[in-house]
């Protein structure tokens, strides 16, 4: 595969930085995209598709995607602003849509508000905690996972956050009420440094889990949307977002090996099932095997 090329897109409040994989000539682009985590996260995907030109990119705030002005919360309708910017600059349209987690979620706002922009969008367990049946204990324990990150900073609140989207089943009504964990238990720093600018915690935590889709719009281009949810996620948040947004849809959520982050190889020392997501994905896009 081509090494990646670094370009960046100046919109209205940042700049957006991408990678592109190849000559942009070839259509459709595959653009993978999570949120928050950056392009990063899909180099070992990336390189399963050398047959492809692929495209990565850093949303808003995230690593070398640099926001300007206060520090406010994103929505999926601003990510996906962004999205469709991306992709109007790339005169790439319609773009094959590989979307993990909150990257989900985004990719849902753009199809509903840009079909025109999207060829196929693989939507891989988005957070969608309030489409669930259980969705006010779950959106409580979002607010006090942003309760406690702004009180007591990232390790307090990140350990939440961990156990809440490790959590099987549906989220009980007196779940705040348990004993927090202790973030040493996951490696994370048991101090406050005083900084509240994290990505996930700070800026998309509440946006993304308490979307709604535009159920109407999405029904339109459904014939377009592929849901995966991973194998081994059980009952766990994510998996369970993806299983009501594809049951809405009248949709069968498409299985995909490992867990939520199984597309990835070491990029953060968790690695999932690469190769055989990535035989799995490019089954969904329809791609004849390289």
């Amino acid at each position: 595969m081509p090494d990646p090329v670094t370009e960046t897109l100046d919109v209205p409040g940042a700049m957006l930085t991408y990678d592109v994989r190849g000559e942009l000539t070839n259509r459709p682009l595959l653009l993978l995209i999570g949120s928050p985590m950056g392009a990063a996260g899909f180099g070992t995907l990336a390189s399963h598709f050398a047959d492809r030109t692929v495209v990565t990119y850093d949303p808003r705030g995230v690593d070398r995607s640099i926001r300007g002005g206060d520090l406010i919360e994103m929505t999926p309708d601003h990510h996906a602003t962004d999205l469709a910017d991306l992709i109007e600059h790339l005169d790439a349209g319609p773009v094959d849509l590989f979307a993990s987690s909150g990257g989900a979620v985004n990719a849902l706002a753009l199809i509903a508000k840009r079909p025109d922009l999207v060829n196929k969008l693989v939507a891989h367990e988005p957070p969608l905690a309030a489409i669930i049946p259980d969705s006010a204990a779950a959106l409580g324990a979002v607010e006090d996972i942003y309760a406690t990150y702004q009180r007591d900073g990232m390790g307090a609140g990140m350990a939440k956050f961990i156990a809440l989207v490790g959590y099987e089943g549906e989220i009980p009504a007196d779940y705040t009420d348990q004993p927090a964990p202790d973030p040493a238990m996951f490696g994370l720093p048991t101090e406050d440094d005083g900084s509240r600018t994290d990505a996930l915690l700070g800026q998309n935590l509440r946006g993304c889990t308490s979307y709604q889709p535009d159920f109407d719009a999405l029904a339109t281009a459904k014939d377009r949307i592929v849901v995966g949810v991973g194998e081994e996620s059980g009952n766990q948040l994510a998996a369970r977002g993806g299983k009501a947004v594809a049951t809405r849809l009248g949709l069968k959520a498409v299985t995909f090996p490992s867990n939520h982050g199984g597309f990835l190889g070491n990029e953060y020392g968790q690695p999932g099932k690469p190769e055989e997501f990535a035989a799995t994905l490019r089954e969904v896009l329809g791609d004849r095997t390289p």
